[in-house]
């Protein structure tokens, strides 16, 4: 069996997994994402995160060389030449003989259907819908990043409970328990501004806020809980539209990242909204996570997925490490 490293890069978190090919993955291990590859210094951010990700787990692992890495990494579908870049840096960084760099919402889709047709919605820190048709179309919709989309998506909520909050502050606004929820988690409200901004990672402080706003919701606080309405309707829209441009009846659904983790206050709504529309549309559950897609992409370049891959190749193999010569016995 052949072994390779898997690695899910979002803006949140980069988790990185060792198969060695004949048993469960070693365990995962986690370190904090990186901005976007389409973000300014992205491919370097992307970089570092990968190998503190990685490394690790390699050197926990010394008698395992992967023959491949596959990142899956928020941005590169935007930035198809800072994929490039990165996965040129990361096959100088690790002992591999080939990386391969895709898109998170490749891999999500890849781990999620397997490679089947179908539509697979990742939220997360930003929110993005990935399609797949029976005639191999391929549909992407949303995933803009925070300023110009990712509606419905964890900085979204987050985002938007951290307007209500201050507007309740200043008055412009009707009372909200996220005013409360706000200063619980960041503090003083004058001085949010810099708290969001404080890790460099504005995105991911937002979505640090989007449990807090589903809770205010399932508490019964009314602002809360139109944001979370709104961003079901929000992401319901975003799967209709990729199930639209690949066309197809009965289109299997799923839903997959960590924004999954609010439960019922935001997929409820979103069962509803897709429940509703015209399509026919399958909501299945998630036959696996971005790292399955992302081993299987490491594995295999076969499958649909492919032409939305990048992968840099070494012009000649690695080579082993050398077998110790047996010293004979000694002859009496």
């Amino acid at each position: 069996m052949t072994a390779a490293v898997a690695v899910d890069l979002g803006k949140t978190g980069c988790r990185a997994v060792l198969w060695d090919g004949a048993g469960p993955a070693h365990g995962v291990h986690e370190v904090p994402g990186a901005p976007g590859l389409a973000a300014d210094g992205g491919v370097e951010a992307a970089r570092t995160a990968v190998l503190a990700a990685v490394l690790p787990l390699l050197e926990r692992a010394p008698s395992l060389r992967p023959a491949a890495v596959c990142v899956g990494a928020a941005g590169a579908a935007a930035a198809p030449r800072a994929a490039r870049d990165l996965a040129g840096l990361l096959l100088g960084d690790l002992p591999t003989d080939e990386v391969a760099v895709t898109s998170d919402a490749v891999t999500a889709h890849a781990g999620a259907l397997g490679g089947r047709p179908g539509v697979v919605l990742a939220i997360g820190t930003g929110s993005v819908a990935v399609g797949i048709g029976d005639d191999g179309a391929y549909a992407r919709v949303g995933g803009w990043g925070p300023w110009l989309g990712d509606e419905g998506g964890g900085a979204w909520i987050g985002a938007a409970g951290l307007r209500a909050a201050l507007r309740a502050h200043d008055g412009r606004g009707p009372d909200t328990a996220l005013l409360a929820a706000a200063i619980e988690r960041f503090g003083d409200p004058d001085r949010l501004p810099v708290a969001l901004g404080r890790d460099g990672n504005p995105a991911r402080t937002a979505a640090s806020f989007a449990p807090d706003v589903a809770r205010t919701a399932t508490a019964g606080d009314s602002t809360a809980s139109e944001i979370i309405r709104d961003a079901a309707t929000a992401l319901g829209e975003t799967v209709l539209a990729a199930a639209r441009r690949i066309g197809g009846d009965g289109l299997r659904v799923a839903v997959t990242g960590g924004l999954t983790g609010l439960g019922e206050p935001l997929l409820g709504p979103l069962r509803s909204t897709l429940a509703a529309s015209p399509c026919a549309l399958l909501l299945r559950p998630s036959l696996g996570d971005p790292l399955d897609g992302s081993r299987l992409l490491a594995l295999d370049a076969r499958t649909p997925h492919e032409p939305h891959v990048v992968r840099v190749r070494r012009a000649a193999p690695l080579p082993t490490a050398p077998t110790p010569p047996v010293t004979p016995p000694a002859v009496a």
